[in-house]
């Protein structure tokens, strides 16, 4: 047997939590996969079905999975699953046969509303994590939506970017903070959120690094990013995942508009030495910032 795990050091056998979190896990499962398959049976469009029958059976799944949830809240993770996937089922089934002409932001804006109650009631973070994932696709879509139905990040656009990002990154804090705590938003809600805005802000800075005018949309996604890894890295509010991301995004931002100066903006020169001088950059900024988050995490952990 191998030094690391010899005998009697515990490491040889199976986490102390897992018999204990494997129910819950497998609740959340369960919910999910009933959800999603009533999702993919709206999908199939249920040709033998009348359309009266379709909306009887979509609306008796969302209101006997609520009556449900209210009869036995110790199952209310996969009960609430299951009718936060079928309210989403039912909205995509009401688009599919009604041509509302609404843009998918707004179906998944009405889709994160109606379900928001749902996810107050029931306190459950792995519903939390469900809905930040709903309200955050609907945020990135009105951003698309109205930047001209394009991904794209101009100068002429930074009032959709700056109220995405804005929307974005304050869910994200909100789920991280004391009032995400209160209505039962746990690990999981933090870390969709936050890796999911901060995916946002970065991928919307690497699209305008390779447009015209990366100036403006780069800085400012920057200072946005910057001021995330700021909030989440105080002691009082402190996330190591959502630092860690923060930081992480932070570093492809300038990494790329290094690059960006390097290829672009710098005349002459050899390839192979700006891909090395970047390369260096790169690195060592990585260094640094795994450094600066170590240093917080035990700061943070000395103060716990």
């Amino acid at each position: 047997m191998p030094p690391d795990l010899a005998p009697g050091d515990g490491r040889e056998r199976e986490p102390a939590a897992l018999l204990r979190r494997l129910p819950l896990a497998l609740m959340a499962l369960a919910g999910l996969l009933c959800g999603l398959g009533l999702v993919f049976a709206v999908a199939a469009q249920w040709a033998d079905l009348p359309r009266a029958a379709r909306f009887a059976l979509l609306q008796a799944a969302v209101a006997l999975g609520a009556l449900a949830l209210v009869a036995r809240p110790r199952l209310a993770l996969p009960l609430g699953l299951w009718c936060l996937l079928a309210t989403g089922g039912l909205l995509a089934f009401l688009g599919q046969t009604y041509q509302t002409g609404a843009d998918a932001w707004q179906l998944f804006a009405l889709w994160a509303a109606l379900a928001l109650p749902l996810a107050l009631g029931a306190r459950a973070d792995a519903l939390w994590g469900v809905w930040m994932l709903v309200a955050l696709a609907a945020v990135s879509l009105w951003m698309a939506a109205h930047a001209g139905h394009r991904w794209r990040a101009e100068a002429g656009d930074l009032p959709v970017h700056l109220a995405g990002w804005a929307l974005a990154l304050g869910l994200a804090l909100a789920a991280a903070g004391a009032a995400g705590r209160r209505v039962g938003a746990g690990p999981w809600a933090r870390r969709t959120a936050a890796g999911l805005a901060v995916l946002l802000v970065m991928a919307t800075a690497l699209a305008a690094l390779f447009g015209d005018d990366p100036l403006a949309p780069t800085l400012l996604a920057l200072l946005a990013l910057a001021g995330a890894a700021w909030a989440l890295g105080r002691p009082a509010g402190f996330d190591l995942f959502g630092l860690s991301a923060a930081a992480l995004a932070l570093n492809v931002v300038l990494v790329g508009a290094l690059a960006r100066l390097l290829f672009d903006e710098v005349p002459g020169g050899e390839p192979i030495a700006r891909f090395l001088l970047l390369g260096l950059a790169a690195a060592g900024l990585l260094a640094a910032t795994v450094g600066a988050v170590l240093r917080l995490a035990r700061r943070a952990e000395a103060r716990a």
